[in-house]
């Protein structure tokens, strides 16, 4: 019996590793019909739905699999099918043995739906990027978008988009982005002209990002400004360009509308893509920060997110605080990772609102302060610290931080009473927030509600149908009145 157990888990490995090749190609080969069916009968969601299966399908691509689709799905010997098989690398001849055997029993059609085509180039296009074939992929992506130029179909803008997105981050994975901003422009405007709105979607934000990614961002405002904007056909495509608003509006000084487009793009990004919400979260801390606000604990402690907002919630408690010493301690011991996440520029404007939550709470605490005390508790460490200190003190007055006078001629900072804070309109204004926030979330589910199509021509037959009910009725009625007679 022990032997025979051992026999069995000897043949299982052999068995997996030789139905595998034929399971994944076996797929591809369903995804390649769900497309045909989907160009033949004009329906963009089975195009969609073969994506979909595809993503799944990506970390089981290999050579062997890769190379005998393209013999099923393309004529072998045409010029797409030499150039995509010289990306794929050769295996071994058993392998190759074995993807010639399947794919001579098919029979390869003699005209090649061009969304099938294009979908071989996403494939191989996937495949490179996974093995790290940067320059391969680059090669690749080119010539793709060179196909994709020449097509005017609607059926292929959701495989295009996709086309778009990878012929972007090829470039960018070896730094040169640059190099396809004029291209991404002459796409865009050509999706513009073909009225391909998903095309559309996806193009503005990869301009946005390749202007973003060198800190163009005026030139980012003005083509996000006067590019024509239309309803999100694609939930990750509106994610990505609420973050890059954001950004763009925290760079410009506009907070207000900065966080709300961060706190929208992190509450609708898929749950799947953490790293995306990651960023949106580190940004919007910032930004709350930035307009005087303490982000809630909770929002440090998302699940998988603890380690990396760590550095900004030590970050948010040195402001909260107050203490300029600590601000500097935690900006030097993360500047590594405020490096990393670009937001250098926005850690350096924190430092005056430090001092201002030090002066809010010196003011809170002591009824009169000398403004030597003052610069001593905000460790101002320039030449003349109580003269920057009186400075201080004299904007935040000035700009409403805090409630007090300034007696220049005793070097006193006298704090005025502090009323009660509900007769003043404080809570109508966070209710008035709140309220705004409810039904613009509001407004925003009864937009995503689908609707059956021709929803406008059903009124009648819905009236119809609501005559016909009455008629019923009444004949019944009639006929009940009858039998009532007779008996």
């Amino acid at each position: 019996m022990t032997q025979d157990v051992e026999m069995k888990d000897h043949q299982t490995p052999s068995q997996s590793v030789s139905s595998s090749v034929p399971s994944t190609l076996q797929h591809l080969k369903e995804i390649a019909s769900v497309i045909e069916t989907g160009s033949y009968a004009k329906e963009i969601r089975r195009i969609m739905r073969a994506i979909r299966l595809t993503m799944g399908l990506r970390r089981k691509l290999t050579a062997s699999v890769l190379s005998a689709f393209l013999n099923f799905a393309l004529v072998p010997g045409s010029d797409v099918h030499a150039r995509l098989s010289g990306f794929v690398p050769k295996e071994g001849e058993h392998d190759m043995e074995v993807d010639t055997a399947t794919s001579v029993t098919q029979t390869p059609a003699k005209h090649v739906l061009p969304e099938l085509e294009i979908y071989c180039y996403l494939l191989v296009l996937l495949f490179l990027i996974d093995q790290k074939k940067y320059n391969e992929a680059k090669d690749c992506s080119s010539a793709s978008i060179a196909r994709v130029k020449s097509l005017n179909r609607r059926t292929l803008d959701v495989l295009a988009s996709r086309l778009y997105f990878y012929y972007s981050y090829s470039y960018e994975l070896t730094g040169d982005l640059a190099e396809i901003r004029g291209n991404l422009l002459a796409l865009h405007r050509i999706a513009t002209l073909r009225h391909d709105e998903l095309g559309q979607e996806t193009l503005l934000n990869l301009l946005l990002r390749n202007y973003l990614h060198y800190n163009l961002y005026d030139q980012a405002e003005k083509l996000r400004s006067k590019a024509p904007r239309f309803e999100a056909h694609s939930n990750q495509q509106f994610c990505r360009y609420l973050f890059y608003l954001g950004k763009i509006r925290t760079i410009q000084l506009e907070y207000t509308d900065a966080k709300e487009s961060l706190l929208q793009a992190a509450r609708k990004a898929p749950v799947a893509a953490q790293g995306f919400r990651i960023l949106c979260n580190k940004w919007a801390i910032l930004v709350r920060l930035l307009l005087g606000e303490i982000p809630e604990r909770t929002t440090f402690m998302q699940k998988g997110m603890e380690k990396a907002l760590r550095p900004y919630f030590e970050l948010t408690n040195a402001v909260r605080i107050g203490d300029l010493e600590l601000f500097r301690a935690v900006a030097e011991k993360f500047a590594g990772t405020f490096s990393a996440d670009r937001t250098n520029n926005l850690i350096v404007r924190l430092r005056h609102n430090v001092i201002r939550t030090g002066l809010r709470n010196i003011s809170i605490s002591y009824s009169r302060i000398s403004l030597v005390d003052v610069a001593k508790k905000l460790r101002l460490d320039s030449a003349n610290p109580v003269a920057d200190a009186e400075s201080i003190v004299a904007k935040a007055i000035r700009d409403g931080a805090i409630d007090a006078t300034l007696d220049h001629a005793n070097g006193w900072v006298v704090s005025k009473e502090t009323g009660d804070i509900y007769s003043t309109t404080e809570p109508q204004l966070a209710f008035n927030s709140r309220i705004a926030f409810c039904l613009n979330m509001h407004n925003e589910a009864v937009r995503a509600l689908r609707f059956p199509p021709n929803t406008h021509k059903e009124k009648e037959g819905a009236e119809k149908r609501r005559e016909r009910q009455q008629q019923e009725q009444e004949l019944a009625q009639h006929i009940a009145e009858e039998d009532d007679d007779d008996f």
